[in-house]
């Protein structure tokens, strides 16, 4: 078992990004409901992000959904993003809400929608490269609603052919990391199903191609932490978009339906090696009945939480155990680590970094909540296009 300093070392330098579209207006596909406070520009966006980095000490940077956070001057918005000890994160690429992109988009049938889809990409690669972002975040909606709409193999070579001109276009030091849902908005089929899907494309198309797992794309029951420690294992993990869900892709806190799973998703992470390098751990989340910054807290307390008892597991005697076959001693050293209270710990190690200990009554003593709300009022929709899937 890590000593405690160590650990405290190594939760100091964990870093969760946040995503600018969690501090919009946001809903289902049955209404949004507008929350006091909420965001309406791109720069507002920012200003939430640097308030949850403030008072968690682990968040400095921020990615972006374009064309939701579209502005004029992107190198502006990175040095107002700088001025408040931010940094603008991965860009992700909106290929679902335009009416082109009915049928799809890299996967359309039509050759002119499937260039429009990568003349948007390649404008994604520029504002990353004038920002300073070295990652291209990408999902697609693409897929069929009914039997025989479209051929499913020849969707494929298109995703193949597209996405090879996509990583042809990266910068030297940018990376394509390729999400993947296995349902909605196509219910037939999806053509980026799964962890296999993407990592089948990122192989073919080389290494700077890593796959994204969002923890909520999933059907019940999926072994996160199994796709998790074999992408590592393969060198192919490009990141996560962290959120939690009771069937699919609810969206929820991250932490919030199952802790025990990011418990072990997190615990395969630290047991590669992978906490402190090029894994980007991402908040992907839509907060549509909770205040938004708060929620953005404590989520990135959640994934804390979570890290801090995968660092206590006591690693060794859990070697042991499992190679001597000890089903039930394995089993208990990953529970003691799990059921250890991990926020004393994390209260001291705010404290050593000049942080308030408890982040969310903080937060809640100085008045910001109320502040936006006056200056904002109900905000507006995440992006300009209203709210879609995500």
């Amino acid at each position: 078992m890590a000593s405690t300093g160590l650990v405290k070392e190594r939760l100091r330098n964990q870093r969760i990004e946040l995503a600018s579209w969690s501090f919009g207006n946001t809903g289902t596909r049955f209404k949004v409901f507008p929350l006091p406070g909420a965001a309406r520009t791109a720069y507002e966006k920012v200003d939430d992000a640097a308030t949850v980095h403030h008072f968690t000490g682990v968040a400095p940077s921020v990615a972006l959904h374009i064309p939701w956070d579209a502005v004029d001057d992107y190198v502006d918005l990175a040095k107002h993003a700088a001025s408040q000890g931010m940094r603008i994160g991965a860009i992700n690429p909106n290929l679902f809400q335009d009416e082109d992109y009915r049928l799809g988009s890299l996967c359309h049938p039509d050759p002119a929608v499937r260039a429009k889809a990568l003349a948007h990409v390649r404008e994604c690669l520029s504002i990353a490269e004038s920002v300073g972002s070295g990652i291209l975040s990408l999902w697609l909606a693409d897929g069929t609603n009914y039997p025989g709409q479209d051929s499913m193999a020849a969707r494929q070579e298109r995703l193949h052919e597209g996405l090879q001109e996509i990583y042809r276009s990266l910068p030297a030091a940018t990376r394509l990391l390729l999400e993947y849902k296995f349902f909605e908005p196509a219910f037939y089929h999806t053509d980026v199903p799964d962890w296999g899907t993407s990592y089948s494309h990122c192989l073919r198309l080389g290494e700077r191609a890593q796959v994204l797992v969002d923890t909520g794309h999933h059907a019940p029951g999926t072994n996160i932490e199994f796709i998790v420690a074999f992408l590592l294992g393969q060198q192919r993990l490009g990141g996560f978009h962290f959120n939690s869900r009771n069937y699919a892709d609810d969206d929820l806190m991250v932490g919030a339906a199952d802790p025990f799973e990011l418990f072990l998703i997190m615990r395969e992470v630290v047991a590669a090696g992978a906490l402190e390098g090029q894994v980007a751990f991402m908040l992907d989340q839509c907060h549509n009945i909770e205040p938004k910054v708060r929620a953005q807290i404590r989520s990135v307390m959640n994934v804390q939480e979570a890290t801090a008892k995968a660092l206590l597991v006591d690693e060794p005697a859990l070697a042991r155990a499992q190679a001597e076959g000890d089903v039930l001693g394995a089993n208990a050293v990953l529970m003691d680590a799990f059921s250890t209270d991990v926020r004393p710990l994390l209260a001291e190690l705010r404290e050593d970094m000049g942080l308030d200990p408890d982040p969310m009554a903080a937060y809640l003593r100085s008045g910001h909540e109320g502040r936006i709300a006056a200056e904002r009022g109900t905000g507006s929709q995440a992006g300009p296009a209203g709210w879609g899937y995500a």
